[in-house]
């Protein structure tokens, strides 16, 4: 790009930060900040070293960025997504992209109609040896796919007095556990297979009755407060889908899984061969044939071009999250300049996460087999 673009962000929090680093390292400008209020738009300004922090929606679309990320509660996505779009502005929302199906469409049709860059951060896509996997896999080094599965667990809920904004259906969604983290396994399995899931029957939990009423802030185990209310949102979920080529896929997914941080894990079985990537592992992957297996460390040997599109440093020298991340927002960014990269989640793939999700609920209410709208 000839043009260092300007960024702004909506939301203060962890995954504002982590937006707010990958936004530097792709080359653009932050500047400004909005929070939940004033005072907290010019703290979190002067935590982040930004110029402005906005008084409020208006302000920061009078500052005319080139592309907002939007990085709050998931029930206040539509609102700031529509404002930014309807201003002619790019823009990034986190996952989900909305609380349901129906007001995903809303924000995808109105990007398509407005013509603007919106993008979703599926990151895991980026980790390279993600699409070292879906190289080979398009090559036809696995065969015939047959089995799908793996896992996404944390543990930053599983103590009782454990709660945060996520925790509430207000906020977050009628959809916590697989909303936050299933989204992301079905996201990753579905770009690196190939598959379509098409129905899905599925199973949810809940750990604990309550939890505190008042939250502290996500990934941190302790809430603040001493008043509890009652839990509606699933804290495990057990999904099995079926996909268009008649594959089975399997997930597990928790938020109270003891001693797990982040673990984000998938294997595919093929004819001629397997692979599994594990998220917490990323510079390697487990690749097994039937006379044996073997470890594929991140660019040793011959690596597909996709593979070294993302790899920025050489061998031994660890990449992770954050340089997905980074990666992420670049090629969103490089698609703002007129480019069109391989892999970028856009509103499309939000708005088909948001029918997984619906899916998956609505799967596990009715307790039987539920169609996924394509």
């Amino acid at each position: 790009m000839t043009k260092q673009l300007r960024a702004a962000i909506i939301g203060t929090g962890m995954i504002g930060a982590v937006h707010a680093r990958a936004i530097r390292a792709s080359g653009a400008t932050l500047i400004g900040v909005l929070g939940s209020s004033p005072h907290r738009s010019a703290a979190a300004a002067g935590e982040w070293g930004v110029v402005r922090g906005y008084a409020n929606i208006d302000d920061l679309i009078a500052d005319h960025p080139d592309v907002v990320h939007i990085c709050t509660p998931n029930t206040t996505h539509v609102e700031y997504a529509l404002a930014v779009i309807s201003a002619g502005i790019n823009v990034v929302v986190e996952k989900p992209l909305a609380t349901s199906a129906h007001d995903s469409k809303r924000l995808a049709d109105a990007a398509a109609a407005a013509g603007v860059v919106a993008t979703v951060p599926f990151v895991y896509r980026f980790h390279p040896l993600v699409r070292e996997l879906r190289a080979r896999r398009i090559a036809g080094d696995f065969g015939a796919l047959s089995l799908l599965h793996g896992a996404y667990l944390q543990d930053w809920l599983v103590a009782p007095d454990s709660s945060s904004w996520r925790v509430d259906p207000a906020a977050g969604g009628d959809s916590r556990a697989f909303g936050d983290i299933g989204s992301h396994w079905c996201d990753l399995v579905e770009f690196v297979s190939g598959e379509t899931f098409t129905s899905v029957s599925a199973v949810t939990t809940i750990a604990y009755a309550t939890r505190p009423s008042l939250s502290g802030p996500s990934f941190t185990n302790r809430a603040q407060g001493t008043g509890r209310v009652n839990v509606t949102t699933e804290d495990t979920a057990a999904a099995t889908f079926r996909t268009a080529t008649g594959v089975i896929a399997n997930t597990v997914i928790s938020q109270v899984a003891a001693g797990h941080k982040n673990q984000l894990w998938f294997e595919m079985n093929g004819s001629t061969g397997s692979a599994a990537f594990d998220q917490q592992n990323p510079e390697s992957v487990w690749l097994g044939a039937e006379d044996g297996s073997t470890v594929l460390h991140r660019g040793e040997g011959a690596v597909s071009e996709s593979q070294a599109r993302l790899n920025l440093v050489p061998p031994g020298h660890p990449m992770g999250y954050i340089d997905a991340f980074a990666a992420f927002v670049a090629d969103t960014y490089a698609a703002i300049g007129g480019n069109s990269p391989d892999g970028l989640p856009t509103f499309t793939d939000g708005l088909r996460s948001a029918r997984i999700i619906e899916s998956v609920l609505s799967s596990a209410k009715s307790n039987s087999w539920t169609d996924i709208p394509s």
